[in-house]
C-alpha cells in the first residue's frame, strides 16, 4: 500500500517522477512543517463498512487493538486502487489531452488580447464593453487559469519549463509572487486541505467585513490588494527571487498601463488606472466565492486528528456544476472538478474533467463522500451563515465512528 498522502507512488520502476513515460500523479502529498505535529492515526476510531457511527474504543478493549492500524491500512489500499484507476487513464490520454487543451486556451486568450485593446479606442458603448469583457475574461485565464496549472507544474511535464511558466503567469501576469504563491498553495493548502491553521482556507476570512461588503463590494479591491500582499510575503523570499518578482510585476502592470494609453488611446492616467482595474476585478466575484465554496462549511480538522488523504480530500472539497464562462477562465479543476484537482493536482484541467466519472463513481461505490452543490445554493448558505463560517473559528470534526 502506498505511504499515507503519496498517491503518487506507482507500483514498478519510477524514474525521474515519471512511470512508463506518464507524469506522476498525485503531486503534493502531506509534506512535514518545522514545529508541527504528525498525525496519529492510531487515535483515530472506526467501525467496520460504511459511514455510520458507532462506539468508540476502549482503552482497555485489546481485541480491537489492531483494528485503527487495518482501518489505516484499507484507506491506503483505497488511494492506491483510485491511483491506478486514474494512472490507465493517463497513460491512454495523448499530449493534446494531458496538456494540450488547456495550453489552446491560454494561447487564444493571448490572441484575444489585441481584440480588447482595440475594441476600448470607441467612443461607442458596445464596442467599448465589449473591449472590457474580451479583456477581462483574457485577464483572469491568464491569471487564474494559468497561474493554477502552472503552480501544479500540469502545463508541460518538464520541471525547467514548469518554474519558466510559474514565472510568468504568477508574476508577469498575477503580479504575485511565484515562490510564495506555489508555497502557499501546493504545500500547504493541498497537503493540508481542511486542516485548522495549515491549509483551512482562513487566508481568505476578513472577519471585520459584514456579508454584505465582504461578498459583493470587497472582490472588487482584489487588483489592488493582491500586489500588496505579494510585497509583504517578499520578506520570505531570497533577495535575488524577491528582486526578479519586483521587476516582473512592474513589467505586468505598466504594460498593460502602457497599452491602454498608447493602443486603446485613453488620454489621461486615470482614466488608464480605471479601466486596467474593471478588467482585473471583472471575475473578481466569482474568484472569491469559489475559493471559500469548496472548502469552508465542510469538515474540518486539526494537525493530529485528521485521516488519510483519501478521506481527507474527499470530506473536505466539494464541486460545483460545470459553468462555461467559469470553465474557461478557471479551469475545470476550480469548478466543476475540485474533487478530483484535490486528489490527483498535477493533472491539467482537461484531465480532471477525462477522470470525473471514474473518481465520482469509485467514491460513491466505496461509500465515501462525493460533495456537490449549487452556486446559488452555497452563496445561500454563505449569506445565512456568515457569522457562523467566516468570523467564528470553524467547529473540529471528531473522527470517533467514521471510517
Amino acid at each position: 500500500p502506498l505511504e499515507d498522502g503519496d498517491s503518487a507512488r506507482w507500483r514498478g520502476q519510477q524514474v525521474n517522477g515519471e512511470v512508463g513515460g506518464s507524469p506522476q500523479l498525485g503531486g503534493t502529498g502531506e509534506p512535514s512543517l518545522p514545529g508541527m505535529p504528525e498525525p496519529d492515526d492510531s487515535r483515530t476510531e472506526v467501525m467496520g463498512e460504511g459511514w455510520g457511527p458507532g462506539p468508540a474504543l476502549g482503552a482497555g478493549d485489546v481485541a480491537h487493538r489492531g483494528a485503527p492500524q487495518r482501518a489505516g491500512q484499507r484507506e491506503e489500499a483505497l488511494m492506491a486502487e483510485l491511483s491506478e484507476l486514474v494512472q490507465k487513464v493517463v497513460k491512454s490520454s495523448g499530449w493534446w489531452e494531458r496538456h494540450g487543451v488547456d495550453i489552446s486556451i491560454l494561447a487564444c486568450s493571448f490572441l484575444l488580447l489585441p481584440a480588447g485593446f482595440l475594441c476600448l479606442r470607441s467612443s461607442q458603448a458596445i464596442p467599448f464593453l465589449v473591449g472590457v469583457l474580451t479583456l477581462g475574461v483574457a485577464h483572469h485565464t491568464l491569471t487564474v487559469k494559468g497561474s493554477h496549472l502552472a503552480s501544479h507544474n500540469a502545463l508541460t511535464e518538464s520541471k525547467s519549463w514548469g518554474k519558466v511558466w510559474a514565472i510568468f503567469f504568477i508574476e508577469l501576469c498575477s503580479a504575485f509572487t511565484a515562490e510564495q504563491g506555489i508555497y502557499n498553495h501546493v504545500k500547504i493548502h493541498h497537503g493540508y486541505t481542511n486542516v485548522i491553521g495549515l491549509g483551512d482556507s482562513s487566508t481568505w476570512k476578513v472577519p471585520f467585513l459584514n456579508r454584505y461588503v465582504y461578498m459583493f463590494i470587497a472582490p472588487l479591491a482584489v487588483p489592488i490588494i493582491t500586489p500588496l500582499v505579494a510585497l509583504d510575503l517578499l520578506r520570505n523570499v531570497e533577495w535575488k527571487a524577491a528582486l526578479r518578482t519586483l521587476c516582473c510585476m512592474f513589467l505586468g502592470l505598466y504594460c498593460h498601463y502602457w497599452l491602454l494609453l498608447h493602443i486603446s488611446g485613453f488620454q489621461s492616467p486615470w482614466s488608464a488606472l480605471l479601466c486596467m482595474l474593471l478588467t482585473r476585478s471583472l471575475l473578481a466575484h466569482p474568484y472569491i466565492h469559489v475559493n471559500i465554496f469548496q472548502h469552508i462549511g465542510l469538515p474540518m480538522f486539526t494537525a493530529d486528528r485528521k485521516p488519510k488523504r483519501i478521506h481527507l480530500m474527499s470530506l473536505g472539497v466539494l464541486n460545483l456544476p460545470r459553468n462555461a464562462l467559469l470553465d474557461w477562465s478557471f479551469g475545470h479543476s476550480l469548478i466543476s472538478c475540485h474533487v478530483e484537482h484535490h486528489l490527483f493536482p498535477s493533472l491539467s484541467d482537461n484531465m480532471c474533467l477525462k477522470i470525473k466519472p471514474i473518481v465520482s463513481q469509485y467514491l460513491k461505490q466505496k461509500k465515501l463522500p462525493y460533495n456537490e452543490d449549487t452556486y446559488a445554493s452555497r452563496l445561500r448558505l454563505f449569506l445565512q451563515r456568515y457569522e457562523e463560517l467566516m468570523v467564528h473559528a470553524p467547529p473540529i470534526t471528531e473522527l470517533v465512528g467514521i471510517q
